[in-house]
């Protein structure tokens, strides 16, 4: 098991209940991520950590609204409201969640002019966040997810991770999704058919 890491995906309290961006059921997952955490001998938290006026927020793009999308240099970007600013409560892991054994936090979304969903890269895909060079330095060979939300950052750090070469598994019943214009089978297909295991 010294070879198996644990990576629990932005539990933070924008994305649960009464957040900013809230996931439905967010929080119910708490319990079995925290189970996992306790079964876990390696553990990676990410962290949304956006600064205030962050180009993936619509407030920034005047007359968009959340969820609408717009071009960027990397590619089509979805607007999201303004969630998980740095320092802010909303940006907090969710107050019951049993963190802190985790080895190592990894901060995302930090640059202000590119989104970050991925816990190994930025959304151009091309910027990384040094996480697999983190996990092949400890000698970590496979990979375990949860967290939110199953079809962006979660769905999008497991494709990674299997392209940079790591045995790759989800626990779907440690997510919840957000579905937006069908992204939660969309995601889950990609995810399986990039040999992601989905248990």
């Amino acid at each position: 098991m010294a070879d198996e890491a644990l990576i629990v995906i932005d539990m933070q309290n924008d994305f649960c209940p009464g957040g900013a961006l809230a996931v439905e059921g967010g929080d119910e997952i708490v319990p079995a991520v925290n189970r996992l955490i306790d079964a876990s001998p390696h553990v990676v938290l990410t962290q949304d950590w956006h600064p205030a006026g962050h180009s993936s927020f619509a407030s920034t793009h005047p007359g968009k609204a959340p969820f609408q999308t717009v071009a960027m240099p990397y590619g089509e970007q979805t607007l999201w409201p303004e969630h998980c600013v740095q320092g802010s409560a909303g940006a907090d892991f969710h107050p019951s969640l049993r963190w802190t054994s985790a080895e190592l936090v990894i901060r995302k979304g930090f640059r202000r002019e590119i989104d970050s969903y991925s816990a190994f890269f930025e959304n151009d895909h091309r910027t990384p966040t040094g996480l697999a060079g983190y996990l092949r330095e400890r000698g970590i060979k496979s990979v375990t997810l949860c967290g939110l939300a199953t079809d962006f950052c979660v769905a999008f750090s497991a494709l990674d991770a299997v392209a940079k070469g790591f045995s790759t598994s989800v626990v779907l019943g440690a997510c919840r999704g957000i579905d937006l214009n069908g992204s939660l089978a969309a995601m889950t297909l990609r995810m399986r058919d990039a040999g992601v295991r989905l248990i």
